[in-house]
C-alpha cells in the first residue's frame, strides 16, 4: 500500500495545481486546508467500499460492524469464502453484495488479484486488475486506489460531484459526462487525485452553504 501524502506536501501540490492552471483559484480560495481521504486498504478496503454502496452513512456504519462481527474481526478473503451467500446476507448484505464479496475473495485468492502487493501495479494496470473482478466498476477501482491506496494520479470521470465542481470551475452551462471530465483532469497530471480532493471539498462546503457561488445554477 502506497502512503498518502502528509499535509506538508498535500498543500504544496494544491498550490502547484492553483498556479497551473488558474481556473481552481476560486475552488482553492473558497477551501480550507483538509487532509487526504484515507481508508483501509487492501481486500478489506474495498470489501468495505462494496458494502457502503448505495445506502446511507448510518446504514452502511451499522452494516459493516455486523460484518466485522459475523466474521468474528478476521475481515480477510479466507474468512468470506468460508460462508455461503445467506450467512453473510445475515450481517445485513444484499444478496447482490454478497455474491461480490464472494468475487472479490477469489479473485484474491486465486491469484488474479494480490491486494497486499497493489502498489507493484502501475494505476493502469490496477484499474484493470479491479474492474475484471465482477461487482467492481470503474469508479469503484478509481475511487478504492485514491483512498485505500493512496494514490496521487487517478481522478474518477464518472463521479457527479467532481462533474458539477468542473462545470463551476470552468464556468459551464452544463455538466461535463464522464468522457469530458476525464479530458479535463489530464490537465492536473500526474497530481490528478490532489485535484479530485480539491474539488471534492470546494463541492461540500457550497452543498452545505459554507461557501459562497456566484452565479452558479445551483
Amino acid at each position: 500500500m502506497l502512503a498518502p501524502p502528509p499535509p506538508v506536501d498535500l498543500a504544496r501540490l494544491r498550490e502547484e495545481l492553483v498556479r497551473r492552471d488558474p481556473a481552481l483559484r476560486r475552488a482553492h480560495a473558497a477551501t480550507p486546508p483538509f487532509l487526504w481521504r484515507s481508508r483501509t486498504g487492501g481486500f478489506e478496503g474495498l470489501f468495505r467500499m462494496i458494502v457502503e454502496q448505495q445506502v446511507s452513512v448510518a446504514a452502511a456504519a451499522a452494516i459493516w460492524r455486523r460484518v466485522v462481527e459475523g466474521l468474528a474481526g478476521d475481515v480477510c478473503p479466507e474468512a468470506v469464502l468460508a460462508r455461503d451467500a445467506e450467512a453473510l446476507r445475515t450481517f445485513g448484505l444484499s444478496g447482490q453484495k454478497a455474491r461480490y464479496a464472494h468475487e472479490i475473495a477469489r479473485a484474491h485468492v486465486e491469484g488474479r488479484i494480490d491486494f497486499d502487493h497493489l502498489e507493484r501495479l502501475s494505476d493502469a494496470e490496477a484499474v484493470g486488475r479491479l474492474t475484471a473482478i465482477r461487482g467492481v466498476g470503474l469508479w469503484t477501482a478509481e475511487t478504492f486506489l485514491m483512498f485505500c491506496e493512496g494514490r496521487l494520479d487517478v481522478f474518477p470521470g464518472g463521479d457527479i460531484a467532481l462533474q458539477e465542481a468542473i462545470r463551476w470551475a470552468d464556468g459551464l452551462e452544463t455538466r461535463p459526462r464522464e468522457k469530458a471530465a476525464y479530458a479535463r483532469a489530464e490537465a492536473w497530471r500526474p497530481c490528478r487525485a490532489v485535484a479530485a480532493h480539491l474539488l471534492w471539498e470546494w463541492y461540500g462546503r457550497v452543498r452545505r452553504g459554507e461557501a459562497a457561488l456566484e452565479d452558479a445554477d445551483l
